[in-house]
């Protein structure tokens, strides 16, 4: 078990229901964290993962909002705060899938507005809700969520807009984090291939065994992997740490 805690902060998780953000707020719970988990859709398993980490003694509370709508993203700030009474930590985890089901039948145009909708104006309108009440509050930590090729390229039309889309989240990340410094420290991971819906139900065979090849530890990552690195990110432990993308790509980017 690792030894960064996160006892009593208030956390928010977006996307939380399923893949990557499910593994982080599970991880925050289960490290003393009292986490929100966010969910659009997915209010089942959702409300799955609020039973799991109770069980275990930990503390979730379940609440919907669509972070590409501000009023959504109102809501999910104003219920936290009624519930809690201030918010800690926020990771902006939650992505639009336009690899998966209906997402992977979108025409091009479309994906581009899902993706900016989702990862960029709603990495973009949490963080702008939520950093003035952290520094009036003198402290907080917020995680977004880039990705390892948008700093290196990858061929293909879909790479091509997630990458664009992901470096403008890097990009204000950055920009963010001299905003509210020294109350607010903002980093940003950007993960590589990690086992998740897309590789599980999409990638060939052939094509998973090409990633691993070209990997140097020679695997996929797991949303586990992530999940410690923004538990890191999030300690008091990165303290002195702002501004800062952090790869969990298995050293396939380095």
């Amino acid at each position: 078990m690792t030894a960064f805690r996160l006892d009593n902060k208030i956390a928010v998780v977006t996307g939380a229901s399923s893949g990557i953000g499910r593994a982080i707020a599970r991880l925050f719970a289960l490290q003393g964290a009292r986490v929100v988990v966010n969910f659009h859709r997915s209010q089942a398993q959702a409300e799955a993962l609020c039973a799991e980490v109770r069980a275990a003694g930990a503390e979730a509370r379940a609440i919907q909002a669509d972070i590409s709508s501000p009023a959504d993203v109102d809501r999910l700030v104003e219920q936290t705060l009624t519930a809690f009474g201030r918010i800690d930590i926020w990771a902006n985890i939650a992505g639009a899938d336009i690899l998966t089901g209906t997402g992977a039948a979108l025409c091009d145009n479309d994906k581009l507005e899902r993706l900016i909708a989702v990862d960029l104006k709603g990495t973009i309108q949490c963080s702008w809700r939520v950093a003035p009440i952290m520094k009036a509050a003198g402290s907080g930590v917020i995680l977004n969520m880039s990705w390892d090729l948008a700093l290196s390229g990858m061929a293909g039309r879909n790479p091509e807009m997630f990458a664009a889309v992901k470096a403008g989240v890097l990009g204000f990340s950055k920009c963010l984090a001299r905003s509210y410094a020294p109350e607010v420290r903002v980093n940003e991971l950007a993960p590589g291939w990690i086992r998740t819906a897309f590789a599980d139900e999409v990638m060939a065979h052939e094509a998973q065994e090409a990633v691993i090849a070209d990997t140097p530890l020679r695997r996929f990552g797991a949303p586990e992997d992530v999940a410690h690195a923004a538990l890191y990110l999030c300690s008091d432990e990165a303290a002195f740490i702002t501004g800062q993308t952090l790869r969990i790509d298995g050293g396939l980017a380095s």
